[in-house]
């Protein structure tokens, strides 16, 4: 191998131990064009800090130091005191970018929100992308602007006192741009697979190289980003058979960064209790989970929809007040889905380490025309289930435009050329099959049309009902921070479904009754004083409020409302 400099300089480089070159190369600075020259030609640097011209151009050598950081005072923020949301830079804003972001954060911090999770961010081949098939991972994509957009808006938003959090993707290589692989096949299994493609080596030869290259990825957001955490995707997709798994030493490794202590999450639907053990107890260390089967038995409940990984779920809102109680449902019982028994017990797991959600990129892009869930139940039931979320004691996560009902969709699009592209679109009903309605009609990945329709629309949120939503999920959110957590209250935190259709739960003074079917009474203590409702004219254009007739509370419409007893 040689580094080919921008101006065709080309020094050659010298082997090292474990199968490494390195060369010194003089006079090299930021601003400088590089590329590796190898037997068929050349490539990028894998680990480029930037592609001006896109994953297949020269990479660019990037100071990372010289960026003025303003958040010297920032300790970040604990994991109880979070309230995730959820974003995708390219349809975020008219603009796509990192600065169009960054001139929304004060929307974010008035909401209520304490921390945005950005979709992975990484370089991507063509125009726009999710970002889950990960091409460049070490490098901004150029689409959303500089390296140092991306940090000026963490500077920002730890001014604001907002955390911000990465989604990364370590289980697979995209299809295209991805140059590791070019410059060494042991970074894929010979052996595994993923739905996605090869499984990433990581207990195979030369796994000790590519197990360190993505422990870097993740050093390098948390120093040179001063991320405070990162969401790790389809963690049951990284295959590890070595005696100490990849996730163990890479959560060890993140333990070791100076500074505020950084969180890592876990996307994982096995439900086990091990990824949030400590090592020495035979765990892999991380601090939270998400948790589908919330998101599932919601869905089941209000929609009744039953195909696909749904199948699992049923209509019940016990079911739903037990995955309240305890953070997910399938603690070993056989899942008709996945053939198989499921999830493990999650006793003695505080519930705040569970992630909550009624939507998120993947439950609403994953349905075959994009739509949110506001498109398939009426505004009542959007508020009340909204109202259960943010008042559970899990930590919830919203998606970007859920806080004002937003009716844009959010479809699956990618910008591949004509080859990859059509593979894409195959495979992307191949996937979904199990889902009705993924057909010749679900939009075309490739068509730019989906991209574009994917935006938000931020003009809807100044008009009505959409701004009675926003004002909705403004003051319950600020409600939540009045409980300093989900601890606060304990050990009175309980839930319960006293009758099909409804939860109760208390939290400390708090008790929180929400119907999610019209015509039942739920019963509410007679010293409760109610203090909060969805069903009121700040929120509702024609709004159907509860009837109380001493301890017992008749919803004529779905509906949520908080009580506080005295004391």
């Amino acid at each position: 191998m040689s580094v080919v400099l921008d101006g065709g300089r080309e020094i050659g480089m010298e082997a090292r131990p474990e199968g490494y070159v390195q060369a010194d190369v003089p006079g090299a600075a930021a601003g400088m064009l590089y590329r590796y020259r190898i037997q068929s030609g050349t490539v990028p640097d894998p680990a480029s800090r930037f592609q001006p011209q896109g994953v297949h151009g020269p990479s660019l050598i990037v100071d990372p130091h010289a960026y003025r950081w303003g958040d010297q005072g920032w300790a970040g923020l604990p994991l109880e005191a979070l309230v995730f949301y959820e974003l995708h830079i390219g349809t975020f804003t008219p603009e796509g970018t990192f600065e169009g972001a960054r001139r929304r954060l004060g929307h974010l911090r008035d909401l209520g929100v304490t921390a945005i999770e950005l979709m992975p961010v990484g370089d991507f081949p063509g125009r726009w992308n999710w970002g889950y098939d990960p091409a460049a991972i070490f490098a901004p994509s150029r689409a959303y602007g500089t390296p140092d957009d991306l940090r000026h808006l963490v500077d920002d938003a730890h001014r604001l006192g907002l955390a911000v959090f990465l989604d990364v993707v370590y289980n697979h290589f995209g299809p295209d741009g991805a140059y590791a692989v070019t410059l060494s096949p042991r970074f894929v299994s010979p052996r595994q697979r993923t739905p996605w493609g090869p499984a990433i080596s990581l207990d195979g030869e030369g796994s000790a190289g590519v197990r360190a290259f993505f422990i870097e990825n993740a050093l390098h957001w948390l120093h040179e980003y001063h991320v405070d955490g990162l969401r790790l995707d389809a963690t049951h997709a990284l295959i590890d058979d070595s005696p100490r798994h990849f996730l163990a030493e890479f959560v060890a490794a993140v333990r070791g960064v100076d500074g505020w202590p950084r969180l890592l999450i876990a996307e994982d639907h096995r439900n086990l209790n091990r990824l949030l053990w400590p090592e020495e107890r035979g765990g892999d260390g991380l601090d939270a989970v998400w948790s589908d089967d919330y998101h599932h038995q919601v869905r089941r409940v209000l929609t009744g929809q039953d195909d696909g990984y749904f199948t699992d779920f049923t209509s019940s809102t016990r079911d739903l007040a037990t995955i309240i109680r305890t953070g997910w449902l399938f603690a070993g019982q056989r899942s008709r889905h996945f053939g198989g028994p499921r999830g493990t017990d999650p006793a003695g797991i505080p519930v705040f380490r569970f992630i909550h959600f009624i939507q998120n990129h993947d439950q609403v892009g994953n349905r075959p025309q994009g739509d949110r869930l506001i498109e398939m139940i009426a505004p009542a039931m959007y508020r009340a289930i909204s109202a259960l979320l943010l008042c559970a004691p899990e930590t919830p996560l919203l998606f970007m435009g859920q806080e004002w009902a937003a009716r844009s969709p959010f479809l699956y699009f990618t910008d591949h050329g004509a080859t990859i592209g059509a593979q894409v679109t195959r495979g992307r009903r191949e996937e979904f099959r199990a889902f009705r309605g993924f057909g010749g009609d679900t939009p075309d990945p490739q068509d730019p049309q989906t991209f574009e329709r994917s935006r938000l629309r931020w003009d809807e949120m100044v008009i009505e009902p959409h701004s009675g939503m926003l004002r909705l999920y403004r003051d319950l959110l600020a409600w939540r921070l009045t409980l300093r957590g989900p601890e606060a209250g304990r050990p009175e935190f309980d839930v319960a479904s006293p009758m099909e259709g409804g939860i109760v739960m208390r939290r400390g003074r708090y008790v929180v009754v929400a119907a999610l079917r019209d015509n039942i009474a739920l019963p509410c203590p007679e010293d409760a004083v109610i203090v909060w409702q969805s069903e009121d004219a700040a929120y509702a254009q024609e709004p159907i409020p509860p009837l109380r007739a001493g301890a017992i509370i008749r919803f004529p419409v779905p509906a949520a409302l908080i009580a506080q007893q005295p004391g």
